[in-house]
């Protein structure tokens, strides 16, 4: 049965906004019908039976009311763009070196100034065979086409050339491996007349794609699966060993008059460049964000780190499937008025039949704190988790939670409808992995009253911290990046999330810094800190994330790919690069598992005299968080100390979890060589352990170690020991007395 489809999409323009500020909605009515909109600040988002509760509050604002709807679409697909028409040519080489993923998927552009409707131009495609063809169209009908009559291999380097010779009145197509393939033939040199004089099409100069054009709009399609490298134009029919000659910079003398254009992709890395060295400058722009610093055709392999060896990363990674920005146009735009509570707040968007939440915090005033309590919202993990398809898509994401996976509207909506992207968790249509995360789509899953994962589970927090009459500010990671510690530093507590799995440097580098001057820190989740990721104000609104070497990963970075191309910086685990998140706050990922939680129980150090609060109400005896709509509060993704890994030594750790079941399971790399005992029923590494140390000049950190340790907050009305010890650490940490 086919489940019905969403209506309603949307995003905001940006996570975050202070009083005074603009929040833009960009949404589309998918039928066309109107909508209404409504503001709505969210305590808590759990619709689940027997949960913490839907608690939103109507916010009135201007936007209120019925809109008219219309449908904006989403294109996916990357390629590149070069603005501005060539010069009249009538002979020339173009010429690519390629690495083609799915060379029989279809027709795929490579490169060309050529436009589809009107066979305009001139460019290089692989067709319906698999082959590589050449095409020159002088728009009036005229047309002249060769192939190579030798399907493509994937993922086998080749070069390929189109040169057309007006004086032989020849087009020949070249076609030739990089590679020894041993008894396997590529190579091939067709050569067929040329009647057709190259047309001068009313498109840009594009690669990956081949477009159409209409009413000055030009929609790209047919796009190519894999890596360009190399592309270059000249307007003289050159031979083999010109065509070689030409990729080299700079070219021979007796070449370089003849450049039109040399684009050299190891240039810029970290932007939507696209670089032409030669003398006239035709640089160009990639569109939805295919895939840099991912090696060329040269790589030798010695080299991993593509800041020191550019010229070997000169080929960029093209896909069908990406997505970056919708660009979709704004149809509601609200000023946040002066004096808003910070919080977490949702436009809801509703017509018969359908409702959608577009998610944004309210932060404080810039420069200002309105409570001594802040708590930080994993927008680096909501933008990773955006539109995860891997329940849908992977077989084994039954046998991981041991159980029968259930699949909403929103899932399906999202199987059913690709145009609308992949995950950092997923991987491309290629079998290459998803390296960027974007928020600039619709997010499904980053919303009230979805599953309790990423953003709404952290609005068990949020709701645990207005129940307990504990005044917040909210802020976000992407806040945290740009501002660092001049943000953290105007809070005397920091409270995390339930998840914050990914961080970047320079939120690294602040958090540090605040707990070194005495600040203090609740970590209220389970596998946190645990990748490194790259954010840049180049490419707004993505994270980058490579996968790296080791870790509980759902695809592993290809080799030579372990650097982020937005930084520079390795990627991977921050266990990888000296920074184990033990060594921020004390504990680290050991173990997962998705069929049903856990308790904890006290630890004998649990009654030492410098943690005694943190316990203070709670039997000896007792289970806790043997409760809660997850089971329990030792759950899903579990933390534990590790003096190797950098656990301070005067780290205690109050409380330690126990009976899990077989589907918990120690992470990758907690495991050096393989091992049957990995799993909760015989394994006691498989835990979770709550940890108090304290930090210079009198601050601290408390860390859970359990993702699911928020969801049992609000058991029983709050009166449970989960919440008990929440409330001690917070009130102690509030209390301006030296730890």
């Amino acid at each position: 049965m086919k489940a019905p489809g969403k209506t309603l999409l949307g995003y905001p323009d940006r996570v975050s906004a202070a009083p005074g500020e603009t929040v833009r909605f960009m949404v589309s009515s998918e039928d066309g019908r109107p909508y209404d909109a409504s503001l709505l600040r969210i305590r808590c988002g759990d619709r689940t039976p027997g949960g913490a509760g839907w608690k939103v509050e109507p916010v009135p604002s201007p936007v209120d009311g019925r809109h008219a709807g219309r449908p904006q679409a989403m294109r996916m697909g990357s390629w590149a763009r070069v603005p501005g028409p060539l010069p009249a040519i009538d002979s020339f080489t173009l010429q690519a070196i390629l690495w083609p993923t799915t060379p029989a998927k279809g027709w795929q552009g490579l490169i060309g100034w050529w436009s589809e409707p009107t066979e305009c131009g001139f460019g290089l495609f692989i067709d319906d065979k698999g082959q590589v063809l050449g095409a020159v169209g002088d728009g009036k009908g005229g047309l002249d086409l060769v192939r190579s009559g030798k399907p493509l291999v994937a993922k086998v380097w080749t070069f390929v050339a189109l040169v057309r010779d007006h004086a032989a009145g020849t087009l020949t197509l070249h076609q030739w491996p990089m590679e020894r393939l041993g008894r396997l033939d590529l190579d091939a040199t067709v050569t067929v007349p040329a009647t057709a004089r190259p047309g001068r099409p009313d498109v840009p100069l594009t690669m990956a794609t081949i477009v159409t054009a209409k009413d000055g709009a030009v929609t790209p399609g047919a796009h190519f699966n894999g890596r360009l490298d190399s592309p270059r134009l000249a307007e003289r029919a050159l031979d083999r060993a010109g065509i070689e000659a030409l990729v080299a910079w700079p070219p021979p003398a007796a070449l370089a008059p003849a450049v039109l254009a040399a684009w050299d992709f190891g240039l810029d890395i970290p932007t939507l460049a696209i670089r032409d060295r030669s003398p006239h400058g035709r640089d160009g722009e990639l569109v939805n964000l295919p895939t840099r610093a991912v090696p060329g055709f040269n790589w030798t392999g010695a080299v991993h780190d593509w800041t020191k060896a550019p010229g070997q990363y000169g080929a960029i990674h093209f896909h069908d499937d990406d997505v970056y920005d919708a660009g979709w146009e704004a149809d509601l735009e609200l000023a946040v008025p002066p004096g808003t509570r910070s919080g977490l707040y949702a436009m809801r968007l509703a017509n018969e039949g359908d409702e959608s939440f577009l998610a944004f915090v309210v932060r404080p005033p810039r420069g200002q704190a309105t409570a001594p309590v802040a708590f930080l919202a994993s927008t680096a993990t909501y933008t990773a988790y955006i539109a995860i398809q891997w329940d849908v898509l992977n077989q084994a994401s039954e046998m991981r939670m041991g159980g029968l996976a259930v699949l909403g509207r929103d899932a399906m909506h999202l199987y059913a409808h690709p145009e609308l992207g992949l995950s950092a968790y997923d991987t491309h249509g290629d079998g290459s992995p998803v390296y960027y995360g974007t928020r600039l789509r619709p997010a499904f899953n980053w919303a009230p009253g979805t599953g309790l994962w990423s953003f709404n589970a952290d609005t068990h927090v949020t709701d645990w911290l207005e129940g307990q009459g504990h005044a917040y500010d909210a802020i976000t990671d992407d806040d945290l990046h740009a501002e660092g510690l001049d943000l953290l530093a105007r809070y005397r507590v920091i409270v995390t999330g339930a998840h914050p799995e990914y961080w970047t440097t320079p939120m690294w580098q602040a958090m540090t810094a605040y707990l070194e001057q005495g600040g203090r820190l609740m970590y209220l989740g389970g596998n946190g800190f645990y990748w490194r990721i790259a954010m840049s104000p180049a490419v707004p609104g993505v994270v980058e994330v490579r996968r790296a070497e080791t870790g509980a990963r759902y695809w592993a970075a290809e080799p030579g790919a372990y650097y982020h191309s937005l930084t520079g910086e390795l990627g991977g685990l921050w266990r990888r690069v000296g920074c184990p998140p033990n060594r921020l706050v004390g504990i680290g990922t050991v173990a997962t598992g998705f069929d049903r939680s856990s308790y904890y129980r006290l630890t004998p150090e649990a009654r030492d005299p410098r943690v005694a609060f943190i316990a203070e109400g709670v039997g000896a005896e007792e289970r806790i968080g043997d409760f809660g709509i997850l089971g329990g509060a030792a759950g899903y993704e579990l933390d534990a100390a590790n003096r190797d890994l950098g656990t301070p030594p005067h780290a205690v750790v109050v409380a330690r979890s126990e009976a899990h079941s077989y589907y918990y399971l120690l992470v990758p790399d907690e495991i050096m060589f393989n091992t049957p005992a990995v799993s909760g029923l015989e394994n006691p590494g498989v835990r979770a352990e709550a940890t108090f140390f304290e930090t210079p000049h009198g601050g601290g950190v408390f860390s859970t170690g359990s993702i699911t340790w928020a969801a049992s907050l609000a058991h029983n009305g709050y009166a449970n020991n989960v919440s008990r010890m929440t409330g001690n650490v917070l009130r102690r940490f509030l209390d301006p007395a030296p730890l």
